[in-house]
């Protein structure tokens, strides 16, 4: 059994350690009143971060920031126009998801954060919208 020292401790924080660090930087900045604690803010989370994070971080922090900056999830194929036209106008972004995975366009994981990314920005009002929705559907099929 091999013990964890503190350089590899490090070595899997990096990323975690340079943000904490560039925090500390401009808040000490900004609570003595010098005028370059925002710069060090934006330059710090904007460059300094995201360069750890690729060059040091893990894969997942490489991942991360990939799918940040493009737009998509990594691994994910991207899908042209025609396709998303394709999709009925009425599918809710989770009827989307579900598709999506369903058809094998989505990885477990990418499934699961995109999951959670929606569920953290649904409002009440989606929700009673798509209660509405379903509960006119079951209706429809009634009939």
């Amino acid at each position: 059994m091999s013990e964890e020292t503190p350089i590899d401790r490090a070595r899997e924080n990096v990323t975690g350690i340079v943000s904490m660090l560039v925090t500390g930087i401009w808040m000490v900045g900004l609570f003595t009143g010098q005028e370059w604690w925002l710069p060090a803010l934006i330059v710090g989370y904007a460059v300094f971060v995201p360069l750890t994070a690729t060059l040091f971080g893990d894969e997942e922090d490489r991942e991360e920031w990939a799918d940040d900056v493009t737009g998509t999830e990594s691994g994910e194929t991207t899908r042209d126009e025609s396709e998303r036209e394709a999709d009925s106008p009425n599918e809710t972004p989770l009827e989307a998801l579900r598709r999506r995975y369903a058809e094998g366009e989505l990885t477990d994981e990418q499934f699961e954060r995109k999951l959670d990314r929606l569920l953290e920005t649904e409002t009440l009002e989606d929700v009673e919208e798509y209660r509405e929705r379903a509960s006119q559907e079951r209706e429809r099929e009634l009939e």
